[in-house]
């Protein structure tokens, strides 16, 4: 099967990756089903899909869709991903990213629909032996966001056996940036993200930026992460599908520019970029917070021939502020 041919069904495709990576697949010309509960989506972030409020807790409503339509790929986008409060409320995150998964993957098997690409993350790692970390790292999580990803991750690995789903898991490291043009970028409601609530200060939606910590064993003392553009993490899904597709194999990649930056550093070009004072308050480290992760992506690179167009953090940044300006700065 060839991806000009496909139908995608993209579960959390109103929130901020999955919206993105509906509009990708929608300008290349694909059939795109979107299932979102919009607990914390928006449904006018969808463009250029058929739209469809459920919840994939629910298996009836789920198997109705399946049988509904034909679809060749699945991606999965819907999960929390506040890591702090995963700590707070691990029921929370391992009803929703754990179970609730596991329902999707039983109505996929039942209607025989074998290929699934799973937004994982690089918080499966825990706190890392090494950087960059590579896919042969050890998984030793180190809160309740990394884990149910790493439990789907093993569930995915027992379906392949059993079942033949295939899977490709992409572990993000930080996903950042809007669309270039604009239509589309980070809202969460509340915002958890550093570089959005960092750019909130800038234009005078917030007061400050709190920094959780400053005496990390880093450069600077403030944690490091590695930050990979929005449309280059959908371009890597793109090409997961592709030769998913083509080789009927699963396979697992870590995904990120393999550059780290501090959170200082950030806050500094982000000054830059937006030509204003940002505000900085310190607080107290959150719990389940590794000091630094910064990405091994050479795997991805060679076996999808994946290569970042936006690997310069000051341009993602810049892509996020013009989306600032634009819709929230009025």
């Amino acid at each position: 099967m060839s991806l000009d041919k496909t139908t995608f069904l993209i579960v959390g495709g109103a929130g901020y990756i999955g919206s993105h990576m509906t509009l990708m697949l929608h300008e290349l010309g694909h059939q795109v089903i979107v299932v979102d509960n919009l607990s914390t989506g928006f449904e006018d972030a969808v463009i250029g899909a058929k739209f469809i409020r459920a919840d994939i807790h629910d298996y009836h409503n789920l198997d109705q869709i399946f049988m509904s339509h034909s679809i060749d790929v699945v991606m999965h986008f819907a999960a929390h991903i506040d890591v702090g409060e995963s700590v707070r409320d691990p029921f929370k995150y391992y009803r929703n990213n754990v179970v609730a998964t596991q329902t999707l993957l039983e109505c996929m098997v039942a209607n025989k629909v074998n290929h699934f690409v799973f937004s994982s993350t690089a918080a499966i790692f825990g706190e890392p032996e090494y950087v960059p970390i590579d896919e042969a790292h050890i998984k030793q999580p180190i809160n309740p966001y990394g884990h149910s990803k790493l439990m789907v991750e093993q569930m995915l690995e027992s379906y392949d056996q059993a079942y033949g789903l295939k899977s490709i898991c992409l572990r993000y490291f930080n996903a950042a940036g809007a669309d270039p043009k604009t239509r589309l970028g980070e809202r969460h409601d509340p915002e958890t993200h550093l570089i959005p609530l960092v750019l909130q200060v800038a234009s005078g939606r917030r007061d400050a930026i709190s920094i959780f910590g400053d005496d990390y064993d880093t450069q600077d003392g403030t944690c490091v992460r590695d930050y990979i553009h929005i449309v280059d993490l959908c371009k890597a899904h793109l090409l997961a599908a592709e030769c998913m597709l083509r080789e009927k194999a699963s396979q697992r990649f870590n995904l990120g520019n393999g550059n780290g930056y501090s959170i200082k550093q950030l806050i500094d070009i982000a000054m830059r970029v937006t030509n204003k004072e940002i505000i900085i308050q310190s607080s107290s480290r959150r719990e389940g917070d590794p000091a630094t992760l910064v990405a091994d992506s050479t795997l991805v690179k060679n076996i999808l021939n994946w290569e970042p167009e936006y690997p310069d953090l000051e341009e993602i940044i810049l892509h996020a502020w013009k989306w600032e300006l634009k819709h929230f700065n009025r």
